[in-house]
């Protein structure tokens, strides 16, 4: 982390959805960061990153469970 509190995540390892299929437009999740659940577009790797916190992108994941599930 910088002084920000911002992780590193050169060395992160981003992970596609297994619902992606595949073709390259899905959001990438990197695992292993302590505290954060980055994310990205799989289109712009060398984009813009939203940091979540654990909780918010549980509660995230849930919902979109829930409207997936409508």
């Amino acid at each position: 982390m910088n002084t920000h509190g911002i992780p590193n995540l050169a060395d992160a390892e981003w992970r596609s959805s297994t619902y992606s299929g595949g073709n390259n437009e899905c959001l990438e999740l990197a695992h292993g960061v302590p505290s954060f659940a980055p994310v990205r577009d799989s289109k712009a790797p060398e984009g813009a990153v939203i940091l979540f916190g654990h909780e918010a992108w549980k509660a995230f994941v849930t919902e979109l469970g829930r409207q997936r599930s409508r």
